[in-house]
């Protein structure tokens, strides 16, 4: 046990020592890490996600893996990576990462079971911006084949717009000893929107049928509202779904119904903008704050107009909080006859926050 924990401490410093060494830009942690699959064997194809929002990363930057376990395929080219560690950009600060781990490691799914797990790094590619050190989640789920249990879903109350695997036992149901495929026949909100199992429609067949893990074992990987292909703003409090053999054509065995809860949705508050304090003069200092902003929105940049005189800049933050502060006294040093300034407010997506004309109180003499 000792031997083990001397390890992995290693692997956590080694990567701080090389950023020591070359000294890139730190770009800040990874906001957040999740496959699809959600659960997965180490021989399957896999997809890592990674929320950079918050970082200094930009939009569509070219972003790479540096990964040193379990085993590190892109060594030696910190300076230079290989575009095989090149990452996908989704959109909205998402980017993704596909990989099968047997092959992109070139260990057993043993070696990977038995390691520390899947420690990173994300980069440019000349090594000069990097977030801090992360690791891919994972989930495990062997217990699963001796647990006895028809069906296990990962996580247990889904979300509609987050991946979402369900395991099968087909061994716990009479009928689907040798079953050439299983399908899933489903519905959101007891049926409501369905996904059905149609025979006749070989794309239906090939979108329902669940992964064969061997020894009677399935599962079936979707994000519920791309599976079901539901309208924007849609509610999902259940999801509803039988398995059935697929057998010279048709329907065979079928499993009963099955019902999942979907999770609280609690959705964020909305973005506030203020000033304050609430009544200024030429000789007050402008505060400006902006809490629960957009993802990706680190930044905000203002211009005041004061008569003839215009002058700007910015503040920086993060999603819950940018706040700065505006020194008028210094910049309407000399002017006389002010009653108002303008003031303009864009965040770094050029989107206008506020655009208005603030009232001086004129000061005491």
């Amino acid at each position: 046990m000792k031997k083990n924990t001397f390890v992995i401490g290693l692997l956590l410093l080694f990567p701080i020592f090389i950023s020591a060494q070359d000294d890139p830009e730190e770009a800040g942690d990874i906001a957040k890490i999740w496959t699809y699959p959600v659960v997965y064997q180490y021989d399957e194809e896999v997809s890592w996600y990674f929320d950079l929002a918050g970082t200094t990363f930009d939009e569509d930057e070219d972003v790479y893996i540096w990964i040193w376990s379990p085993t590190e395929p892109d060594a030696g080219n910190w300076e230079n990576s290989s575009e095989f560690a090149k990452l996908s950009y989704e959109g909205d600060y998402i980017w993704r990462f596909d990989l099968v781990p047997t092959e992109y490691f070139g260990v057993t799914s043993q070696e990977i079971k038995d390691g520390p797990g899947f420690w990173l790094r994300l980069k440019d590619k000349t090594g000069t911006k990097q977030t801090g050190v992360a690791s891919v989640p994972i989930t495990p789920f062997d217990d699963f084949f001796e647990a006895e249990e028809l069906i296990r879903a990962y996580p247990p109350k889904p979300y509609i717009d987050k991946p979402l695997s369900i395991l099968f036992n087909s061994n716990l149901v009479d009928g689907f000893e040798d079953a050439p495929s299983v399908h899933m026949h489903a519905g959101l909100n007891d049926w409501e929107v369905l996904q059905e199992f149609q025979v006749w429609v070989p794309e239906v067949v090939e979108k329902t049928k669940l992964k064969d893990m061997g020894n009677g074992f399935y599962k079936m990987d979707l994000i519920p509202e791309q599976y079901f292909n539901t309208e924007e703003g849609y509610v999902m409090e259940n999801m509803t779904f039988l398995f059935v053999e697929f057998v010279n054509g048709d329907w065979g065995a079928t499993t009963p119904d099955q019902k999942l809860i979907a999770a609280d949705v609690v959705p964020p508050p909305p973005p506030a903008f203020r000033f304050f304090p609430m009544k200024i003069s030429q000789k007050d200092i402008l505060g400006m704050i902006r809490t629960n902003n957009e993802r990706g929105v680190n930044t905000l940049k203002y211009t005041i107009t004061a008569g003839e005189k215009e002058y700007g800049g910015e503040f920086t933050g993060g999603m819950s909080e940018i706040k700065g502060f505006v020194n008028l006294v210094s910049e309407l040093e000399g002017m006389t006859g002010l009653s108002q300034i303008h003031v303009l407010v864009v965040d770094n997506n050029d989107r206008i926050i506020v655009d208005t004309d603030l009232p001086l109180v004129q000061p005491d003499k």
